[in-house]
């Protein structure tokens, strides 16, 4: 564990390298800056794929651990992609170089760091069980090692809880099989059960039986939906699979009714605008030539649905939740309207109702 911190604290001190940029043009232009009581507050951060979070410095350092000596040139290089497709390809190569328990320990470890920088105090980060069963990995192995790696954080005011992922495209019968895993581990942070992926490619009816399984396990559920999809995706996840919280969920602006019932309900939507412009789903939902500006994100918060703001794959769309919520206080979020986003972290958090309220009560 000395080595890993040792190595993982002179990523750190990288940690202003050069970030390549996908085009900008669709960004923002010139934000207002967020204001410093938004900045300060204590923050929950719930849709986070661990995987994501490779920054390139990372990526090097990981592909050091199995032998393999990349130039900062080339990282730099395959971190500049120009669209969803080369994106997926760069994501494919980073992850590749998580081979051992002590590689996702090693990155647990300085995403922490990171989320620390920027005062995240609770997190819960998705886990891709489904793409390490693909990759013949031990997935108890693999988590056992990131929970090592990130106990020490705790004392340093960060806890972190887990969510296991599956891949929708997998398959109802691979999905049951991180289900089982996520059983097998027997650890109380383990909090949830989700499935990402093509939401398009398998019919939602599918998966029910995970779903029913993982109730009787006692995790809570949730699941990527209504992000290129259309609303009935979100419906069907709520009423066929009894999703608590939707992974982005911004079609919902397309059916009054459903943001009715999501209202209602109490279902909360994680809203990762940057990752929506970056995948395309903002064109998908917006149209043509959607920029950030046209994101939905005001819309639903004004609604009243609850709403959280979070990264997806921070380091793999070049962004981090402080921007994200630069992003959205210039898209016209009041900062009033923004501090009720960050207490929502807390209340849609997978915790007991003393653990969201001594959270809520953590002065800035």
């Amino acid at each position: 564990m000395d080595q890993c911190r040792t190595a993982t604290t002179a990523a750190l001190e990288t940690a202003r390298y050069y970030e390549p940029r996908w085009p900008d043009n669709i960004l923002l232009v010139n934000p207002p800056k967020l204001p410093a009581s938004i900045a300060a507050l204590p923050k929950a951060e719930l849709h986070l794929h661990l995987e994501g979070s490779i920054r390139p410095a990372m990526a090097q350092a990981l592909a050091k651990r199995c032998g393999v000596e990349i130039s900062t040139e080339e990282v730099l290089r395959r971190y500049t992609y120009r669209d969803f497709t080369e994106f997926i390809e760069t994501f494919k190569w980073v992850t590749s170089y998580l081979r051992k328990p002590e590689d996702f320990g090693f990155l647990a470890a300085d995403v922490c760091e990171q989320l620390l920088l920027q005062n995240v105090v609770y997190t819960e980060f998705t886990l891709s069980v489904g793409i390490m069963l693909l990759r013949g990995q031990d997935p108890q192995r693999n988590f056992e090692a990131m929970l090592a790696a990130t106990q020490p954080f705790e004392a340093r005011g960060l806890r972190v809880n887990w969510i296991f992922d599956a891949v929708r495209q997998f398959g109802p019968e691979a999905a049951m099989d991180v289900v089982g895993w996520a059983h097998k581990c027997k650890s109380p942070r383990i909090v949830a059960f989700g499935i990402g992926g093509d939401e398009l490619s398998l019919p939602t009816k599918a998966f029910e039986a995970v779903y029913r399984r993982v109730g009787e396990y006692g995790m809570h559920r949730l699941i990527h939906a209504g992000e290129i999809g259309g609303p009935e995706k979100i419906r069907e996840a709520v009423e066929m699979l009894g999703a608590e919280r939707i992974g982005h969920g911004i079609g919902a602006i397309h059916d009054e009714s459903l943001m009715d019932m999501l209202k209602e309900r109490g279902i909360t939507l994680e809203i990762c605008p940057v990752s929506n412009l970056r995948t395309g789903a903002l064109e998908i939902q917006r149209g043509k030539g959607a920029t950030l500006s046209s994101h939905p994100f005001p819309q639903l918060v004004r609604r009243g649905i609850p709403v959280v703001l979070s990264t997806d794959d921070p380091a793999m769309f070049h962004t981090t939740l402080l921007e994200e919520y630069q992003h959205v206080y210039a898209m016209g979020v009041k900062e009033k309207e923004l501090k009720r986003v960050i207490a929502q972290g807390f209340q849609s958090a997978f915790l007991s109702a003393e653990e969201k309220s001594s959270y809520l009560k953590q002065p800035a």
